[in-house]
């Protein structure tokens, strides 16, 4: 992983926060978005001298999810929009702050695509297991009339959980003694989680997500993708506002194998590192992770830094 850090940082424009390619950064700005669009609607409310109860009933329950299956059949975009919903500046700040610190670590090792489709489908895996859970425990099932979920929180200890799956013995602060390993962060979280507002159901729904983020994973690692689907559909859809781009495919990225006559033995096969070579091993790295370049492709970036390329 060395050679390809040093290489990178040498040859590979970092993504920057306005980057488009941005996923994490999106995420971030979308849920900042939103609260700061469902906080100017509050001040409305205010100055109009409407009750805070009435900005809830009219506007904010349209947004997160019911547990009430009845009711969710009226509002069925409520399994989408709760995840990215979120009342209050510290909750909000608290939230943005955990997505921020396991997404860019998921971001780095994974590539750039994984982190939309594992927060979508941890919050997607949540809003289930909330529902069920209201429906299993008889305790709450009294109170299902009334119960909501919202927050971004299943989605977040899904990113978590899938950032520690991939990379258990990440460290910060390697200063301390060699360091403090990923995973006692992530529990740390997941106390935390435990610790704040929210009830059973509610605790349930964040596991849920996480044990999505591991799945994702473990599916990843044998190949398959189960967010592949979602870039190929946001793919078709930016292009056609676009047609003049050819898409450029994300299944695999061809090999090109060179050969040289003369001297050298007939058929013999050779690395040869060109711009367009770097640039599509840089490219998987970004799609897929580090992990997924072949031996020849790792040498590749070796030899490309020791040549100063």
């Amino acid at each position: 992983m060395g050679e390809s850090e040093r290489y990178m940082d040498r040859r590979l424009k970092k993504m920057t926060l306005g980057d488009d390619s941005n996923a994490l950064m999106a995420l971030v700005a979308i849920n900042a978005m939103i609260f700061v669009s469902f906080g100017l609607i509050q001040v409305v409310y205010y100055l109009s001298q409407s009750s805070d109860s009435a900005f809830q009933y009219e506007i904010l329950r349209r947004f997160i999810l019911p547990a009430k299956l009845s009711t969710l059949a009226t509002e069925p975009w409520t399994v989408v929009t709760y995840m990215f919903v979120h009342t209050g500046i510290v909750y909000t700040f608290i939230n943005m702050i955990w997505l921020w610190v396991f997404g860019s670590i998921l971001q780095d090792m994974s590539g750039n695509k994984n982190i939309i489709p594992i927060y979508l489908y941890g919050g997607l895996a949540g809003a289930f297991v909330f529902i069920a859970a209201n429906y299993a425990i008889p305790q709450l099932k009294s109170e299902i009339e009334y119960s909501t979920m919202l927050g971004g929180n299943a989605s977040i200890i899904a990113v978590a959980v899938a950032a520690t799956a991939l990379t258990p013995n990440y460290r910060f602060f390697k200063m301390l003694n060699g360091g403090i390993p990923l995973w006692i962060l992530t529990i740390l979280y997941v106390i935390i989680d435990f610790a704040g507002m929210g009830g059973t159901a509610h605790h349930l729904a964040h596991l849920g997500g996480g044990l999505i983020g591991y799945l994702f994973i473990a599916g990843l690692r044998k190949g398959y993708d189960w967010g592949k689907w979602m870039n190929d559909l946001y793919s078709w859809f930016i292009n056609l506002f676009n047609p003049d781009k050819k898409a450029v495919p994300t299944n695999k990225i061809k090999e090109k194998i060179f050969y040289k006559t003369g001297t050298q033995k007939p058929f013999e096969k050779r690395s040869v590192i060109t711009q367009e070579r770097i640039d599509e091993i840089l490219d998987k790295i970004n799609h897929k992770g580090y992990k997924y370049l072949s031996e020849e492709e790792k040498n590749i970036l070796k030899k490309a830094r020791e040549t100063d390329f």
